[in-house]
């Protein structure tokens, strides 16, 4: 059971709900896009009475290749971030990858997030956790689900109390990833919100040579899986046009299957909390 609820802005999450989504383009493309996506997610939020949290990315420091588009970097991005919250009033998320951006970043941001990848490094979770912000902390795919609670218990150093760990597939082999669905279980007990990562789960990292692939056809039938078994909240990846994104397209979601699935999502999530 969840030991405090975390508040994020006027969201108290709590173990009875409400259910919430974190969601937006893997990286900022330029403002236009990036705008399209909130003001769609700001929309559905309200159409669907739920709590929305906007992600995206300044900057990608995890492609796959030299030649991947990253983003616009720290200062050009957290400008567009920072619109985004300005016209939206929606909270804003965004990977941090070095603790040397966390100032800069903490000014806007809402809640600061610990990319899988550098879920265990110590300077950043603790430096992170300073802030007093509420930390995400991606389970690193080459975590097994009670592997993230040393990466917990270094941000909890802080007195930082305010952590969601975010499941986001394990690797299986090499080019692709498997969702084990008792990791939900197993990290709830350490008594924070555990959030799925509907969209990175079903990404096939490095498949397609220089960028990753992805499986999106079984992001809903995943995200149905995941709140069934108790998750709190969906993260997912969308674009307008997905097979254009300059970064994660094959495994994001377009605008038109979002609505009706986040709707089914709430209504599962209802009748397990």
């Amino acid at each position: 059971m969840m030991k405090d609820p975390v508040s994020i802005g006027n969201l108290m999450i709590d173990e009875k709900g409400p259910f919430f989504l974190i969601a937006g383009p893997c990286v900022i493309e330029d403002l236009d896009t990036t705008m399209r996506v909130a003001d769609f997610l700001k929309e559905t939020g309200d159409l669907l009475d739920i709590p929305v949290i906007f992600k995206t990315s300044y900057d990608k420091a995890n492609r796959t290749s030299l030649d991947s588009y990253r983003g616009p970097g720290i200062d050009k991005g957290l400008e567009i971030i920072q619109e985004v919250k300005e016209r939206t009033g929606l909270s804003v998320l965004s990977d941090i990858h070095e603790a040397t951006e966390i100032e800069k970043a903490a000014k806007i941001l809402d809640i600061l997030q610990i990319p899988a990848f550098l879920s265990r490094q110590t300077n950043l979770l603790i430096s992170a956790g300073e802030t007093g912000l509420p930390i995400n902390i991606k389970k690193g795919q080459f975590l097994s689900p009670w592997g993230i609670e040393p990466a917990i218990r270094k941000v909890l150093t802080t007195g930082n109390r305010k952590i969601f760990i975010t499941e986001r597939g394990t690797s299986f082999g090499y080019n692709n990833l498997i969702v084990d669905i008792r990791s939900i279980a197993i990290m709830k007990d350490f008594g924070f919100p555990v959030v799925f990562d509907a969209t990175h789960s079903v990404q096939l990292p490095g498949s397609v040579g220089t960028s990753s692939g992805g499986q999106r056809e079984f992001v809903e039938p995943l995200s149905r899986a995941a709140i069934a078994a108790g998750a709190h909240g969906i993260f997912m990846e969308v674009h307008p046009e997905p097979d254009s994104a300059l970064c994660d397209g094959p495994n994001s979601l377009p605008f038109k299957p979002v609505r009706p699935l986040v709707a089914m999502l709430k209504e599962i999530h209802g009748l397990v909390h």
